[in-house]
């Protein structure tokens, strides 16, 4: 999965300062003008776009001000403007990503590999701060402006922790079919509400019948057990949720590279709402939500082996048809993972070399159209 997105910055949230990086606007202070454009920011690879797969070049996540953060090289980073800043690890050789950040600046990330596990750490950190119980499993990831931290774990559980610290398992629904496990735990916001799936595969003893899918899961800011969503006829990947419980995501049918964009609407259980797909394109996605606008964005795809135009970014404004983001370049890939309220975009995209950049599409609703 890509983990991915700016899930954590909500309007009630005290202004913080990064110090020396971010400056918070006083009360008084003028919006800043918004002008659109493709900010691309600095990276450490050279590499160009692998459709079908995850990407080592990418802006994941979108903090205060002029922070940003996500993965350049397959190596976990952090951009203020366009400066690129290396997250210091124990081995530079340790692949990885940083995957949220909130207001305050707190990241979260995942070290990838056999060895892997989550940390946190904040701008001018001597070091990373490992994150007790995490495993290799733990590829998804998200931070709210309390500090709070949810992934999945060991074995098929999620975890939410705080101040370095384990504090709450997060279980299967009550009534779910014996065996079943969190297959991924994508979003916390700022209420407090969880977001992830879960997994069946069991065959039920009397009848011989299997259960076998996935399905949408939340649990409630209360504490309470969680909560089966809607379920699909397929297999629902949710990636994010809002300050009022909407939810993003795709669907797959398990066949090819069939995803289809979802939209899930409080109140929880309910109809599944479908964007629909961006007209260029067959399949596509959606990744991230902004806690409070209700703009999503995602990628829209072909099947790696029947590409008849490259990925491209697209973003839905909650009404009328998926819209598509500018390219970087023409006919050269994109892709987007992260939203703001202030609007902006962050994602990758590839230039006129071939080359992949980080990049940020800053007014990105006015600069979303619909492709003719």
């Amino acid at each position: 999965m890509n983990s991915t997105r700016m899930r954590s910055a909500g309007p009630a949230a005290a202004a913080l300062v990064l110090t020396g990086l971010v400056t918070a606007a006083g009360p008084a202070a003028a919006a800043p003008a918004c002008t659109p454009r493709i900010q691309v920011l600095g990276s450490l690879g050279s590499g160009g776009y692998s459709v079908g797969n995850e990407q080592t070049e990418g802006v994941l996540a979108l903090g205060p001000g002029n922070l940003s953060a996500g993965l350049s090289a397959g190596k976990p980073v952090y951009w203020t403007g366009t400066r690129l800043h290396k997250v210091p690890m124990p081995d530079a050789t340790l692949s990885g990503a940083v995957l949220g950040v909130n207001k305050a600046g707190l990241m979260v990330g995942a070290v990838r590999g056999g060895d892997g596990y989550l940390f946190t750490y904040r701008a001018g950190d001597a070091a990373i701060t490992r994150l007790p119980g995490s495993d290799w499993l733990s590829d998804d990831a998200d931070v709210n402006d309390a500090g709070y931290v949810v992934s999945r774990t060991r074995p098929g559980l999620g975890t939410v922790w705080k101040d370095g610290r384990k504090v709450r398992d997060l279980a299967p629904p009550a009534d779910a079919a014996p065996g079943t496990r969190i297959e991924l735990v994508t979003g916390i916001n700022n209420k407090g509400d969880v977001l992830g799936m879960a997994r069946e595969d069991y065959e039920v003893p009397e009848t011989g019948q299997h259960l076998e899918g996935t399905y949408p899961v939340l649990w409630p800011a209360d504490g309470g057990p969680a909560k089966a969503l809607a379920r699909t006829a397929n297999d629902a990947y949710v990636q994010d949720l809002d300050e009022s419980g909407r939810i993003v995501g795709y669907d797959w049918n398990g066949m090819g590279y069939q995803y289809t964009p979802l939209t899930w609407t409080p109140p929880h259980p309910g109809p599944v709402g479908v964007p629909g797909v961006l007209n260029t394109h067959p399949y596509g996605t959606l990744e991230a939500i902004s806690p409070t606008s209700n703009v999503s964005v995602g990628t829209a795809t072909f099947h790696p082996d029947q590409q008849t135009l490259p990925d491209q970014a697209q973003l839905w404004t909650g009404a009328g048809p998926l819209l598509a983001l500018p390219r970087l370049a023409a006919n050269r890939a994109s892709a987007a993972s992260s939203v703001s309220d202030d609007n902006r975009v962050g994602g990758a995209a590839v230039n006129a070399g071939g080359t992949l950049k980080p990049v940020i599409w800053t007014c990105a609703t006015k600069q979303a159209y619909l492709p003719q």
